[in-house]
């Protein structure tokens, strides 16, 4: 991976408690397009920067085999601990450098990891490893993620703003305008006949606020935040908590919200006679 980051016990800890993982019907998405378009075997995909295995583990159901890559030991650790299906492995490598043969892979994921790639070189050993007709999925969701509890909705997302309004300072450099941008650009620049793009696919689903708070901890604008300035990294997540607690009219971090999150997704299939 071009950067490095997510790779501290305790963070990669974090990923798998917190972070949401894609919907079904986001990941049938990309099994319809495969099957659409493609050789339709879903005989190996590969999650690469997989991370602590949520997108992983929905794989297992469809394919005869899956294995997550990852170049975080500590990311890894969490997804083995996490793995029961029989038909899922793991292995520790670069996303640029991808332990498989010249045309052996029917599918290559990349849920919410793409970012920090470097993106030519992976997107070069992608080609190379997917089969003709096997296809390659690259999803991410953005940010600003929005609440709604009762009849204070608006007031909890103008202070989820002021939240992540708090954190884009923080951005790492990386990343450039935003990952949305950047996917969009990956996209128009493909070179595979067959592709789509999705810019803004809602997702809902209901979680304790704790979840909510932990999960916007867990993103690396606020970890970069928290290693430059611890004290301020807790005074902002603090505030924050308890505005949301406060508007909301309740005490317990456990109260259940509405997380409604955006997914933006690009699809493409490698041509059968390539």
């Amino acid at each position: 991976m071009a950067v490095r980051l997510f790779e501290g016990k305790e963070h990669a800890s974090s990923y798998w408690r917190y972070r949401v993982s894609p919907p079904p019907e986001l990941i049938n998405k990309v099994l319809t397009f495969l099957k659409a378009h493609g050789d339709s075997v879903c005989e190996l995909a590969v999650d690469v920067g997989c991370g602590s295995g949520q997108g992983t583990v929905l794989l297992a159901q469809h394919f005869s085999r899956v294995v997550g890559t990852d170049i975080s030991p500590a990311q890894l650790e969490q997804a083995l601990q996490h793995s029961t299906a029989p038909n899922i492995s793991y292995r520790e490598c670069p996303a640029e450098d991808l332990p498989f043969e010249n045309g052996s892979v029917d599918l290559v994921t990349a849920m919410s990891s793409f970012h920090w790639f470097d993106h030519p070189q992976f997107l070069q050993e992608a080609d190379r490893v997917l089969k003709p007709g096997g296809c390659l999925a690259i999803l991410n969701y953005s940010l600003d993620l929005e609440l709604s509890y009762g009849h204070c909705s608006r007031e909890l997302n103008l202070i989820c703003k002021e939240f992540y309004d708090s954190l884009q300072s923080h951005r790492h450099s990386h990343l450039g305008p935003g990952s949305r941008v950047l996917y969009e650009q990956i996209y128009n620049s493909l070179q595979y006949p067959v592709k789509e793009w999705e810019p803004s696919y809602w997702t809902q689903q209901v979680v304790p606020l704790s979840r909510y708070i932990g999960m916007m901890k867990s993103f690396s604008c606020y970890q970069l935040l928290l290693q430059k300035d611890p004290e301020e990294a807790l005074r902002l997540s603090q505030d924050i908590t308890q505005r949301l607690l406060s508007a909301m009219k309740v005490t317990s971090l456990e109260t259940e919200v509405t997380m409604a999150v955006r997914y933006f997704y690009l699809l493409a299939c490698k041509p059968p006679s390539q």
